[in-house]
């Protein structure tokens, strides 16, 4: 029995939210709790909520990990309008088979004079930096390949470079998060370059997530508060577009109980299949949630 479907009429004021989960592992409770309320938030608007499964790291990727979150998700209770299983105006849904849309964004940040090419590898900029780094924040860039002309515009057709986003320095940048209120960072301090192509032909997370959001009309992103820092590198490209920006509402982060350290797939979290195995519903794991 289908239980999902949707309208190929779609209105722009309509509430359009989305859950992206990333086939790299099993889903765990954190990730749960982000896309139920993202689907709380899409039902209480009345509006369309899309699943899109964001597996463009295909070395990390697995396709055992893609089916197991289909049956996560179900499980759980999460239902969704569009998707890889049911289709939508907007299809596909999973970021592998949507390479030319990456690429169309590529060529006109390119043209606009937004990128630039980078031969520096990570621990090349780990080296010019002159210290450690740790965590998942890429560091800032300090500039080893950035052109000292404002108006550099990349010949097209470079291969084996990665493509970075020159980040206009000392800019002050705010946006007002839904359920955090007013935030603020401040480019070229805050965040460096950044990384949107990757010289193995891989598009880079904040190139793919801004133009799928906006190619899917998504109106509001509901996510982790691990990803706050993100979003002011994703306005920058939607500015560089010419795409108006969604809203977005980041979500407190689960601990593992155990460790004190926030639920994720590297750390061997509890994942949604550990507790169903373990007898726990989805009504007990999401009583106390606020």
């Amino acid at each position: 029995m289908p239980f999902c479907g949707y309208s190929l009429l779609v209105t722009p004021s309509l509430y359009r939210g989305r859950i992206a989960p990333s086939p790299t592992g099993f889903l765990h409770l954190g990730h749960a709790r982000t896309f139920w309320i993202a689907q709380e938030r899409a039902r209480q608007a009345g509006g369309t909520l899309i699943l899109r499964v964001e597996d463009i790291d295909s070395a990390r990727c697995k396709p055992a990990f893609t089916e197991a979150l289909f049956e996560d998700l179900r499980w759980f209770g999460l239902e969704w309008d569009e998707g890889p299983d049911c289709g939508g105006p907007f299809a596909p849904y999973v970021q592998s088979s949507r390479r030319a849309v990456y690429l169309s964004a590529l060529e006109r940040l390119r043209e606009g004079g937004f990128i630039y090419p980078c031969r520096c590898s990570r621990r090349d900029v780990l080296s010019a930096l002159g210290a450690p780094h740790a965590g998942d924040e890429e560091p800032n860039y300090p500039g080893i390949c950035r052109p000292k002309e404002s108006a550099f515009v990349a010949p097209p057709g470079l291969t084996d470079v990665h493509w970075r986003f020159r980040v206009p320095y000392g800019q002050r940048m705010t946006f007002t998060d839904e359920a955090l209120g007013v935030q603020t960072a401040v480019s070229g301090v805050d965040f460096g370059d950044f990384v949107v192509w990757r010289r193995d032909g891989v598009p880079a997370y904040q190139l793919a997530v801004v133009a799928d959001d906006a190619a899917m009309g998504i109106t509001e992103v509901v996510r982790g508060a691990d990803l706050w820092l993100s979003t002011f590198r994703q306005l920058l490209l939607y500015q560089a577009l010419g795409t108006p920006p969604p809203k977005f509402r980041h979500t407190p982060l689960l601990a593992d109980p155990a460790t004190g350290l926030r639920l994720a797939k590297r750390h061997d979290a509890l994942s949604l299949r550990q507790l169903r195995a373990q007898g726990a519903t989805p009504e007990a794991l999401r009583r106390d949630w606020v």
